[in-house]
């Protein structure tokens, strides 16, 4: 989106004043042609009631030459052309408007002077003409100042903005009302610095608590090798040291490759798309859970549901919900994944989420049983990035209320059946 940056003030103060020019010559107009209109009517009238007059004289019996010296005024002319061809009166010079009518043979000219009415319209064009540019020019005057004031909800803004730029947070402009255009805006404005700043300081938090967490497993590879070094080469406690330091290194391994799986997905990682069956991919889980724990009770089941998206990220899902049920269950725990036409759950027989918990533990670096899942190794990711890869494939993944234990359900946009 390229926005326009042209001055708005500048804008409006043109519109308007565009807009009261093209009002004022239409005003001009009508005025002028309706005075016009009107002159002619007036015009008319008076030429009619002079017709009249002499029609009345002639049926009086006055003889035509009186007629035309009686009506013959100093805006009024009369002529009369005689039965005989005499012509009587003068014919007038200048503006004159003429109307004809034949009373008993004689052909009667009444003109009826428009000269003052055609100077009365030309001042009258000319005193709108300049009242409209002076009032043309006072509007632009006002223009600047009542612009001004107009905008001063976006200066206001614009202030905000670069104190906020500068490094001053927490400013708001707290519209007094939200129902009109500015204050719409101010409401949008506000919203948008409340999220930006949510989100500033939840990644701040993140990065202080995944510096956190990397210090741990580092400390611990720094001090292991430290005591390694300087071991004897015959020392009974080497092979111990070593397998701490492998231990550590995995463990902030893992942590760093959660980190960048988290990275990925909030910049849009592109997944690869193809088509996976979900109860298959239960059933490898199911096999691979197996061999890491023999012994544990965990079973796939359902129906065939296919889906277009990445097989890869959506058994990465699938074995961070298992591996949380079984590390929250413990050996002799019960692990039970169905795939149904929605998806698949993953539930278990443990102790549960409690309710205040179900949308907090999808938050980065949160873990229920901080002591338990620092042991096991945990990052307290898995469960953000199983959410993140879920709604990456257009789905949804939450914890559901149960009776008992925890039920986890993702739901994926799959593929119609053509069987």
């Amino acid at each position: 989106m390229n926005l326009r940056t042209v001055s708005l003030r500048r804008r409006v103060a043109v519109s308007v004043l565009l807009v009261l020019f093209l009002v004022l010559v239409a005003l001009v107009i009508s005025v002028d042609r309706t005075f016009a209109t009107q002159s002619s009517r007036d015009v008319d009238g008076v030429l009619r009631d002079t017709e009249t007059r002499a029609i009345t004289s002639m049926v009086r019996g006055v003889p035509p030459r009186d007629v035309v010296r009686q009506l013959s005024k100093k805006n009024i002319r009369v002529t009369v052309e005689l039965a005989n061809g005499t012509f009587v009166g003068e014919v007038p010079d200048g503006q004159y408007q003429r109307k004809n009518r034949n009373i008993n043979g004689n052909k009667f000219s009444f003109y009826a002077d428009t000269e003052a009415i055609s100077q009365a319209q030309l001042r009258l064009r000319k005193l709108l003409v300049l009242l409209g540019l002076g009032a043309i020019a006072l509007t632009g005057l006002l223009m600047i100042l009542v612009v001004r004031r107009a905008l001063a909800p976006l200066d206001a803004m614009t202030s905000l903005a670069q104190a906020i730029a500068a490094g001053h947070r927490g400013g708001r402009l707290n519209p007094s009302r939200t129902d009109t255009e500015l204050g719409r805006t101010a409401a949008a404005f506000d919203g948008m610095l409340d999220s930006l700043e949510g989100s500033e300081l939840r990644t701040r938090r993140f990065v202080a608590d995944a510096a956190h967490e990397l210090r741990t497993p580092i400390t611990g590879v720094q001090a292991v090798a430290e005591a390694l070094v300087s071991a004897p080469v015959d020392s009974p406690d080497r092979d111990q040291m070593s397998f701490l330091l492998v231990r550590e290194a995995r463990r902030a391994g893992r942590l760093v490759d959660d980190l960048l799986a988290l990275a990925q997905l909030d910049a849009g990682y592109e997944m690869q798309r193809e088509v996976v069956d979900l109860l298959a991919l239960a059933e490898a889980e199911v096999a691979r859970t197996r061999y890491v724990a023999p012994d544990f009770d965990i079973v796939a089941s359902g129906v065939s549901a296919v889906v277009m998206g990445d097989g890869q990220r959506l058994a990465q899902v699938l074995a961070n919900l298992v591996d949380n049920a079984r590390q929250a269950t413990g050996p002799s725990g019960v692990v039970r994944i169905s795939v149904d036409s929605t998806g698949f759950v993953v539930s278990d027989n443990g102790p549960g989420v409690p309710e205040a918990e179900r949308e907090r533990i999808f938050d980065r670096l949160v873990r229920l049983d901080d002591a338990r899942d620092r042991r096991s190794g945990g990052s307290g990711l898995g469960l953000a990035i199983a959410r993140g890869v879920v709604r990456a494939h257009g789905g949804e993944l939450t914890c559901e209320p149960s009776g008992s234990g925890a039920v986890f359900r993702v739901r994926l946009p799959l593929v119609p059946s053509t069987g």
